[in-house]
């Protein structure tokens, strides 16, 4: 499989982990949303930007938008029906203006 090409971000999370509070956290499980996910999610839904638009500012393909917001949308839609965490994570991503690659 090939690497993955960074991908630009420009709003990192102010928080990284959400969790049910009517789950006990020992018995919580949880989904692992990637930064490039959670980027996607909020230029569609929030600023209402076009999966071309963001294509263009996140440096990648239009048919990747396109694969990102259905993995998105299929974690957060898992997380609220089966009561899981959601946790954010950098994954291949760099936020523009920070300088330097990030992994987490």
């Amino acid at each position: 499989m090939r690497p993955k090409k960074t991908r630009w971000v420009t709003c990192a999370p102010k928080e990284r982990c959400f969790r049910p509070q009517c789950k006990p956290k020992n018995s919580l499980q949880g989904v692992i949303l990637n930064l490039d996910e959670f980027e996607v999610m909020r230029l569609t839904h929030l600023e209402g930007y076009e999966q071309e638009k963001i294509a263009k500012q996140m440096k990648i393909h239009q048919s990747t938008i396109s694969r990102i917001l259905a993995s998105a949308h299929k974690k957060v839609t898992d997380a609220l029906v089966n009561i899981k965490a959601i946790k954010i994570k950098q994954g291949c991503c760099q936020i523009a203006g920070s300088g330097k690659k990030r992994k987490a």
